[in-house]
């Protein structure tokens, strides 16, 4: 398996928007990644990023019955996590609610407070 912290999948697209891709992270990578990229992006003055966490079609998660669905998916676990950690909310404006909940999406963005 291809080592994600020697290749990057943080995309500095401008000055002003970060893009993390979350393929291939375990839960638990994939919430202290993002956790470590809101705060580095807020303490640089970077307001926009997306995070990509995929669908959750091909998730091996949804064939156990005592795991949850939803919250086992990167694409409702990472947003839930971000939204139950009051540190990481103090410094956001906006997470686009609309977009995580879309089947047909695996990204959603999120909108940081100025510093």
């Amino acid at each position: 398996m291809e080592d994600k912290d020697k290749t990057s999948n943080i995309h500095n697209n401008t000055q002003s928007k970060m893009s993390i891709d979350l393929h291939g992270y375990t839960l638990d990578q994939a919430n202290n990644k993002v956790r470590e990229l809101i705060l580095n992006c807020f303490e640089s003055g970077i307001r926009n990023i997306n995070i990509i966490t995929g669908k959750g079609n091909r998730s091996s998660n949804q064939k156990d019955p005592y795991q949850s669905k939803d919250l086992s998916i990167l694409k409702y676990a990472v947003p839930d996590y971000i939204t139950n950690n009051s540190d990481l909310m103090d410094k956001i404006l906006k997470i686009d609610q609309e977009t995580v909940n879309e089947a047909s999406s695996g990204s959603f963005n999120i909108l940081l407070k100025k510093k």
